[in-house]
This record gives structure tokens, sequence and C-alpha cells, in this order.
């Protein structure tokens, strides 16, 4: 059964905009398990104040969930974090070990244009463009193994992060 958990590090503290804040998602490995993390998604960022993340923060946890359950077995874990100047953390856990390419290194510089390179070299593909998706649309992205550990632990992570976009006004303001 899925739940959603939200987790303060300080239940104390005034109910602050930059205050951090992170949510769980356990979801079991069903079709349905996409729509229910857009959903869990859009509420917790329309809760939070950070609405203009919203859109993009939907299609990429679809992606990224979609994925995660078409290539393991098992559950799939969605954890939302809330980190420092409003940047949001939307995080994918899976049984799978095997972290696709490029996620398991650091994105470059030129990653972007990578990813849209491979954007064209794909036009005519119908699947197999989601973590794609992810590149293009993301501030930041990236993957780690998860081994063995004491609870049982193991699997994949991957993430991505997005961040309120400014316009000139904002920043010289």
């Amino acid at each position: 059964m899925a739940t959603v958990s939200p987790q303060n590090p300080d239940p104390s503290a005034s109910d602050d905009a930059d205050q951090p804040w992170t949510y769980t998602l356990r979801l079991p490995n069903d079709p349905r398990a996409a729509r229910i993390a857009r959903v869990t998604l859009r509420a917790v960022l329309s809760g939070h104040g950070m609405a203009e993340l919203t859109e993009t923060a939907e299609l990429l946890t679809s992606e990224m969930v979609t994925n995660a359950l078409c290539h393991s077995d098992g559950p799939a874990q969605l954890r939302l974090r809330h980190l420092c100047e409003s940047r949001l953390r939307v995080s994918i856990w899976d049984t799978n070990p095997l972290i696709p390419a490029p996620f398991d290194t650091p994105p470059g510089r030129l990653d972007r244009f990578a990813a849209l390179t491979e954007v064209a070299a794909k036009a005519d593909d119908t699947h197999g463009r989601g973590l794609l998706i992810v590149r293009l649309c993301a501030d930041n992205w990236g993957g780690y193994p998860l081994a063995d550990d004491l609870f049982g632990i193991n699997g994949k992570l991957l993430w991505f992060e997005l961040t309120p976009r400014r316009d000139a006004f904002d920043i010289a303001a």
C-alpha cells in the first residue's frame, strides 16, 4: 500500500518557505503508480508554494517512475525534498541495481548539447527517451547504486533537481 510520510527535521519551526521538508511515497509495481506519484507531487508542491515547478516536475517524475517500474520487478519509492533556495530534489529508488548511462556519471558542462544531439538521433523512436527528457529539463541529475546494508535495501537511486526560474528583473532587484 502506498503511503506518504512528511518529515520535517524541526517540527517546532515556523512554517517558513525556506524550511527543509521531505515526503516519501512507496509505490507498488503497478501501472497506476506514475499517476499516483504525479498527483502526490502536485499536492505537495502546491501545499508548499512551489506550484511553478509543477509541470516540469510532473513530467520528469512520471518518466522516472515509469522507467523504474518497467526495469525492475519490485516496488519503487518516490522521495520529494525541499533543499535550500527553493530547490526541489526528486529521487526514485527501485530494486534494479543497474544505473543507466549517463546517470552513472555526473553531468558535464556539455551534457545538454549531447542530449540535444541524442534527441535528433532518436526523433523517430517511440520509447527510450524518458531519461533523455530528464537530462534536458532538469537543472541537475544523477544516480548511484544502493548496496545491501543492515536493512537489506539495494537497487539504485536516480534523482533530479529543479529550481524556480528567475527573470532578469528578479535577479537585478
